[in-house]
């Protein structure tokens, strides 16, 4: 997206654990799973169904603040 800044990264943890962060400069909004109706006024919104998938997907998943803008992490075990 033209103007945005986002930077995605990979860890690896003993274990077979891996996290997963994606973290952009928007920090006016937290990410919250919603279901496809309820995405938007009238049901069509796109925001926050990928992150259905990371809930279903993710041992465990959040969202941290940093300097500018947030980091939208989870944790996921690798077999």
């Amino acid at each position: 997206m033209p103007g945005r800044d986002f930077e995605v990264r990979l860890l690896w943890f003993r274990g077979g654990r891996v996290r997963i962060e994606v973290a952009d400069t928007r920090g006016e909004r937290w990410p919250r799973a919603r279901p496809a109706g309820n995405a938007g006024n009238d049901g069509d919104g796109e925001g926050g169904r990928g992150l259905l998938v990371v809930e279903a997907l993710a041992d465990a998943w959040g969202v941290t603040e940093r300097n500018v803008g947030k980091v939208v992490w989870a944790d996921l075990t690798v077999a």
